[in-house]
């Protein structure tokens, strides 16, 4: 019954509020218990027997003093003393009794005035000044009230009516506070439920600052992962997309050849060609895959250890001379004569800085040119892939990480090269040195790649396990 968080936090408000109204009980019983209503009661008339012979102390005094007094204590069944300031006493009503001092001045009204007589008796008093500077004092033995008449007569009657007016209260409360804090859970809950629906709408935020904090990292998690179950439905499309057209084209030529309708040896060796390149493309996509899969999983392992930039980049230069020679295309590495060496994967980065050449190669005319340029400062080495070249639309520069995306039918003529999983694997690698990639472009102007690569990694600050 009590197992929801709703039922719960009523339960803890209603034990705070039960534990409250009874330690206010116990307090109020404890007053009660040392200030009575007979207490308050009989204080309050050895006032107003004080007040009366302080405002008729003319008259009573023009009798004889003493008489007049004993006259009055008398009527009122009280004892009145005189004393002189400095605490002498002069007259007392029943001078028979014990002895009373001149008690001292209440500063506070809450508490009831008493003084014990020479035997140890406790009286309640009224002390006023008189105006011949004498100092009257009013008394009464206190009165015996037992306990038991206290809390019948005094604590239960205000607990039953104010203090169930307040737990009433109090429990209403708290049963809106508990909605307050567990109805949002509970949207939070019955959306986890519904996530596989396309059509769930996020959770609305309201409740506490933390129960609103939590609303939004659920609603955030939840574009996140719808976010991620397009982009798979999407990755499972283009992979069938781009394995349909080689593998038909494999298996058109292969019929051909069993058919017979290749026959002669121009065709066979045609067919061969055509076979043995779409499933060289077929196998390279399938690698490319394998390297993303593994550097999602975080089962890539990067040798890490000291790589001379210098003669990595100028490997790439060496590795593409000849085809930039042959588009009349101006390959150049620019690099300082000093430079620091960033502890990496090396043949990782040479994957990096390959790929970004390739494309850079593929998408500048004759004429242009491509650049690498190297510089670093004191945390991180900086790397340019500089071209000349067509350039990257605006509108298609956010996706080119993506996987599969391909800008190049309109920055090529209509040609497809690749599958465009290249720009992807080279983000994923410079993301698992701890790095970044930046693009700039401008069609017609040209494309600069820039990867920031750190000169120290730190321990495990990647997703994949490093070898050094």
């Amino acid at each position: 019954m009590f197992t929801s968080l709703r039922a719960r936090l009523w339960l803890s408000y209603v034990a705070l509020i039960v534990t409250a109204l009874g330690v206010m009980a116990v307090a109020f019983g404890f007053y009660l218990w040392r200030n009575p209503l007979l207490y308050r009661q009989t204080t309050t008339r050895l006032k107003t027997v004080a007040a009366g012979i302080a405002n008729r102390q003319d008259e009573l005094f023009l009798q004889a003093q003493s008489t007049a007094l004993e006259r009055a204590a008398i009527a009122f069944e009280v004892r009145i003393l005189l004393f002189e300031r400095k605490g002498k006493l002069l007259f007392d009503t029943s001078s028979s009794d014990a002895g009373i001092d001149l008690p001292r001045r209440i500063s506070s009204n809450r508490e009831i005035p008493t003084v014990r007589d020479d035997a140890g008796v406790v009286w309640l008093y009224s002390r006023k000044p008189l105006d011949d500077g004498t100092i009257l004092v009013v008394a009464t033995p206190r009165p015996r009230v037992p306990l038991l008449n206290i809390v019948r007569d005094e604590l239960l009657p205000i607990l039953f009516q104010g203090g169930g007016i307040a737990l009433l209260l109090s429990l209403v409360l708290a049963y809106g506070v508990a909605r307050w804090v567990a109805d949002p859970l509970q949207g939070v809950i019955a959306a986890s439920r519904h996530e596989p629906i396309a059509e769930t709408k996020p959770v609305l935020e309201h409740g506490p600052r933390e129960v609103r904090e939590l609303t939004r990292a659920f609603n955030e998690m939840i574009a996140r992962v719808r976010s991620s179950q397009t982009s798979q439905r999407n990755f499972v499309a283009n992979v069938s997309h781009e394995l349909k057209t080689p593998l038909t084209s494999v298996q058109g030529f292969a019929q051909a050849i069993l058919d017979g309708t290749a026959n002669a040896p121009d065709e066979q060796k045609q067919a061969a060609e055509v076979i043995y390149n779409e499933s060289g493309r077929m196998h390279r996509m399938v690698l490319d895959l394998l390297d993303l899969a593994r550097l999602d999983a975080g089962t890539a392992d990067l040798k890490m250890a000291p790589v001379d930039m210098r003669v990595l980049l100028n490997s790439i230069v060496e590795k593409f001379s000849l085809q930039a020679q042959k588009d009349e295309i101006i390959l150049a590495v620019d690099i300082p004569p000093e430079f620091p060496t960033p502890v990496a994967d090396g043949d990782r980065l040479a994957q990096v800085f390959t790929n970004l050449v390739e494309n850079a190669l593929r998408h500048t005319h004759a004429g242009g040119q491509v650049t690498l340029q190297a510089q670093a400062n004191q945390t991180e080495v900086e790397v340019r892939v500089i071209d000349t070249g067509s350039g990257i639309p605006a509108d298609a520069i956010p996706h080119i990480f993506e996987r599969f995306y391909q800008a190049d039918l309109s920055r090529s003529g209509g040609k497809k090269h690749g599958a465009g999983l290249g720009l992807a694997i080279v983000q994923e690698i410079v993301t698992a040195h701890g790095g970044r990639i930046t693009v700039r472009s401008q069609e017609g102007l040209g494309t600069t790649f820039t990867v920031h690569v750190p000169l120290v990694q730190p321990a495990a600050t990647t997703l994949l396990r490093r070898k050094n």
